[in-house]
Parts: structure tokens; C-alpha cells; sequence
């Protein structure tokens, strides 16, 4: 006899995986940033001043020049955490498994907290500045020239190789989707025929939420990002996020279920010497 019960099973186990997870915003900070899960607490990359070659007539004589040393510091601060508890009828007397479920959103709702908060420090400690021309992404014909001028303000350092970003909000795309499409003959075709855009002059862009870019404070740092967008060189800053997302279940008194705990933690640093190569973008 043919096990209809355990076919539907599966399809049940399926929808499970399909139809209960939210909307989730897009994750950026791992594709624009260096990454450290390691035990440290503290990364130390101490820095001098940059030497300058004196260009003279041969006479074989020179000058002593004093140098200096400075320390720069990514420290562990910031700790971010989630949790709740699923009783376990929620999860038994149903045809999903709740708790597999709610544990990975969980996870992903910690993780994009992070996600947040690295994007909004890279925006914040670029030392590299812009203010678009009026209407900003919006206007399609400043798409190219917002990123040119971008381009300009990091081409010709060693560090270009790694490749540039650009992070932006949901609602620049129209803008930005209309230069595509009108752009060269493969660039158009790809913006017509997919609708959406990866990458512009060699730029590769994301694209996050509507308030991502904010005005806020978020554990130890304070953010002025309202109205901002940010570019740069991939791979100059670097958060620390030792082990990792950590998901710990507890068994409480008096409840049956369980209890979810998900946590991580995070430090940032856009490191002194590359400052430069991050530019925060001011929309006009």
C-alpha cells in the first residue's frame, strides 16, 4: 500500500522552509568589509607617518627625518541579542516545525543588526566626502556623475585592485535603473531584459532598505547618516565578529518548550591609513 501520509509530510516540511520565513533586507557588510571570527578581542595595527623621497642634485648627503608612530585599535564593544520562547504546543501541534523556524529567524534578525550596524559605520569614519548634484539617484542623469566623481576621488592607490562599492537605498534604484537601461547595448540589455543592476563602471552596487542610512545611536556608537549614501574600496575596513552568531536553548521552569537565546558580537574599524578610500555621499 503506497504512504500518502508521509509524502504529504514532506510537502508540509517543504512549505515550512518556504512560506514562514519574513521579508528579508539584503546583507552587505561581508561583501565590502574583511571579516575576523577569531577569538580577538582587540585587533592592533599600529601605523608611522608616510615617508616622502627628497628628489636633489647627486651630492651624497641627506637629512635625518623623525618619524612617528601611532596606534590603531579594533575593539570588541558591541554585543547584539535576541530571545524568546516557544512553548512546545506552538511547535508539536502544528504541521511546521515552529521552533527550526523561529530560530532561524532569530539568527538572521541578529545578523542583520550587525549588518546594520557595520554599513552605517563605514558611512560614518570615511573621511572621503561628496554631495551629489540635485535630485541625487534619483535623477538618472546624475548616476553616472556621482560615480565618476567617486571613482576619482580613490582611483590610482594600490589598494583600487580589490574592487569598488556602492551602497544605496531602495528608493534611488528608479534613477539608477533608467541610466542603466539607457547606457551602451549589453549594459541596457541587461538592465531591460533582468531589471536590476550589479554592477556600474566596475562599481558593484547594493542596494538596502529605506532607513538604513539614518541618524541614530546603536550600542556605543552614534550614527549621522541621514541623507547619505557611501562608496569605496572594498575590503579596507574590517569588523570583528568572534565565533560568530551563537544560538543557545534553555529549558525554563514552570513553561514547557523552550527558550531561544541568539547573540553576537561585533567590533568595527575603518582603519586610519585607508580612511580616505570610503567616501560618504550627501544627497542634494
Amino acid at each position: 500500500m503506497k504512504n500518502t501520509t508521509s509524502t504529504r509530510g514532506w510537502r508540509d516540511k517543504y512549505r515550512s522552509a518556504t512560506m514562514q520565513s519574513v521579508l528579508r533586507k539584503a546583507l552587505v557588510a561581508e561583501k565590502i568589509c574583511e571579516v575576523d571570527r577569531s577569538d580577538n578581542y582587540r585587533i592592533q595595527n599600529p601605523y608611522s607617518n608616510q615617508p616622502t623621497a627628497t628628489v636633489q642634485a647627486i651630492a651624497g648627503t641627506y637629512t635625518v627625518t623623525a618619524w612617528t608612530q601611532t596606534d590603531d585599535t579594533l575593539t570588541v564593544a558591541d554585543e547584539f541579542i535576541f530571545a524568546e520562547h516557544v512553548f512546545d504546543f506552538e511547535s508539536l501541534l502544528n504541521n511546521f516545525d515552529l521552533f527550526a523556524t523561529r530560530t532561524d529567524e532569530l539568527a538572521y534578525a541578529v545578523a542583520y543588526a550587525i549588518d546594520d550596524f557595520v554599513v552605517n559605520n563605514l558611512c560614518e569614519d570615511g573621511t572621503g566626502t561628496y554631495t551629489t548634484p540635485a535630485g541625487g539617484f534619483v535623477t538618472a542623469a546624475n548616476v553616472g556623475v556621482i560615480i565618476t566623481n567617486c571613482l576619482g576621488k580613490v582611483a590610482g592607490f594600490s589598494d583600487s585592485y580589490k574592487g569598488f562599492f556602492l551602497v544605496v537605498e531602495n528608493t534611488d534604484l528608479p534613477g539608477i535603473l533608467q541610466y542603466a537601461s539607457t547606457s551602451g547595448f549589453s549594459f541596457a540589455d541587461a538592465a531591460l531584459n533582468n531589471g536590476k543592476v550589479t554592477s556600474i563602471m566596475g562599481v558593484d552596487v547594493h542596494v538596502v532598505r529605506t532607513g538604513t542610512f539614518r541618524d541614530a545611536t546603536v550600542g556605543t556608537i552614534t550614527f549621522t547618516n541621514d541623507g547619505k549614501r557611501v562608496f569605496g574600496v572594498k575590503g579596507v575596513a574590517t569588523y570583528a565578529s568572534p565565533r560568530g552568531i551563537r544560538i543557545e536553548e534553555k529549558d525554563v521552569t514552570l513553561k514547557t518548550g523552550k527558550e531561544i537565546v541568539v547573540y553576537g558580537y561585533c567590533g568595527f574599524k575603518l582603519w586610519t591609513q585607508k580612511a580616505s578610500l570610503i567616501v560618504e555621499i550627501t544627497l542634494a
